[in-house]
């Protein structure tokens, strides 16, 4: 109750301006230093957890509000309370609102679906789990196939001491590069599927993924099995009383509510153009919140299908099961906290990038793919694929995927592609399901690297495998 009075307290904080707005008008300014808030909430995030573990823990919230104020209070200054209460409801509305709800709902269902039975990780066994969710990754999102696997690996491997490389990989692997075949798996796919971008062109993907897999699970594999020795040799070995029991899995009707979830994300980016979703001018119909900021119709039904899930699971699952996966609402707060600050203060740099993105010169596929990954590490993903794939499109080209945005050539979707969903991977705020799957595993006893300890080894195993992307996809 009490976290959820700080999870509260935070969005009342940061919606202040909102409720304070007026009706100024100006042109908005944007000096770099305004992202200074963004980089300290980084640094919060980096730091605390090593030096002031506890303090940190109670003390998020304030955190968060503290940062979000230093951006919005200039920022009001600088453009007008209406312009700072406008981007703050267009930030929560329209950006955290889904991610949030989508990551509660995945939370919930899946925390009611347990494997049961007398299973024991092992290098090979690993390996077979991390490539199937890979796999299932672009067909029930990553955030869906990290949700959903996540807590049965932990379990497997619950009776090793050298474990936190699997978790890692867990990252790698299932919450960012195996989404990367359907608009299904991960948002910036999504956002490209509904400026026109067909359904299954990104299968076309597949051999860039299968590199990536293969490269990494073969890296998996050979630290995995050097940390199974050494857990051997100290004497740890499985506790399995019945070898040969079935293997079955509890709670398995949410996966029919996993389903209900799926849906609802292919819902959100098809109705927006449907014409009975939208008015006489073209608009989406919705609830105008202020200034340009609407919920709209399809985000209402979004939401609703997927609380619906959420709250069916809950109703219909037994207290067995989530006992059964230590199942606590710890990592969701966290999460939601964290990120609500990420949202609003990245702002300023969202709005630099979409202002100078077409100067920077990025006009190769080479060149895009390492932009987009590499704002796509610190920065939400799915606005940075949009800004390279608009600066691509406006480059007049005639040949390749033609799109609402223009025509941008094959190769340079591909690069976009890859960036932005591959690079998600390469910090804890990359994408939605790292730092979830950091807060299950610290949760359940895995002591999870800091988030410069997790960067290094990002660049010391995702580093090559992209080098190889670039040098044979993308030359």
């Amino acid at each position: 109750m009490k976290r959820l009075i700080a999870i509260l307290t935070v969005g009342a904080a940061l919606c202040l301006p909102v409720m304070a707005a007026g009706g100024e008008e100006g042109p908005v300014q944007n000096p770099i230093w305004l992202c200074i808030p963004f980089a300290l909430l980084l640094l919060s995030i980096a730091v605390f957890p090593l030096v002031r573990p506890m303090w940190w823990e109670s003390h998020q919230p304030l955190v968060v509000i503290l940062c979000a104020l230093l951006f919005l209070v200039p920022y009001s200054m600088l453009n007008g309370v209406g312009h700072a209460a406008e981007l703050t409801a267009e930030c929560i509305i329209n950006d955290y609102l889904g991610f949030i709800v989508l990551l509660f709902g995945l939370f919930c269902v899946a925390g009611n679906i347990t494997l049961v039975g007398d299973l024991a990780g092992s290098p090979r066994v690993n390996v077979a789990l991390l490539l199937f969710g890979t796999m299932l990754s672009s067909w029930i999102g990553t955030t869906g196939a990290s949700m959903l696997m996540v807590r049965p690996l932990i379990k497997m491997n619950s009776w090793r001491k050298r474990k936190r490389h699997i978790m890692i990989f867990f990252i790698f692997l299932i919450g960012n590069i195996g989404g990367c075949l359907t608009p299904i798996g991960d948002p910036p796919l999504l956002m490209g599927f509904a400026r026109g971008v067909p359904f299954f062109w990104s299968l076309r993907l597949m051999p860039i993924m299968l590199l990536n897999a293969a490269v990494l699970l073969f890296a998996f594999y050979l630290v995995d099995k050097r940390a199974y020795r050494k857990d051997i040799a100290m004497g740890r070995k499985p506790d399995i009383s019945k070898p040969g029991t079935d293997v079955h899995i509890d709670g398995a009707h949410n996966l029919l509510l996993l389903g209900v979830i799926v849906a609802a994300v292919i819902l959100s980016g098809v109705m927006p153009t449907m014409p009975i979703f939208q008015d006489a001018q073209g608009n989406v119909l919705g609830l105008h919140i202020i200034g340009d900021v609407v919920l709209t119709v399809p985000t209402i039904i979004e939401c609703a299908m997927i609380l619906s899930a959420a709250w069916l699971s809950f109703r219909t699952t037994s207290v067995s099961v989530r006992k059964a996966n230590h199942f606590t609402w710890g990592a969701i707060e966290e999460v939601a906290v964290l990120f609500v600050g990420i949202f609003i203060t990245m702002q300023p740099a969202l709005m630099l990038l979409k202002a100078n993105g077409a100067k920077l010169g990025v006009d190769t596929p080479m060149e895009m793919f390492w932009a987009t990954g590499a704002l796509s590490s610190f920065l939400d993903n799915t606005p940075t694929y949009l800004v390279f794939l608009t600066t691509a499109c406006a480059q007049g080209f005639t040949e390749g995927v033609v799109t609402s945005l223009g025509t941008v050539p094959v190769q340079m979707l591909t690069a976009i592609s890859c960036g932005a969903v591959f690079m998600g991977a390469n910090t804890y705020i990359g994408n939605a399901p790292n730092f979830m799957v950091k807060a299950i595993s610290d949760e359940n006893g895995i002591r999870m690297p800091s988030f410069f300890g997790y960067l290094l080894w990002s660049l010391a195993f995702l580093g090559p495998a992209f080098l190889l992307d670039a040098l044979i996809f993308f030359r």
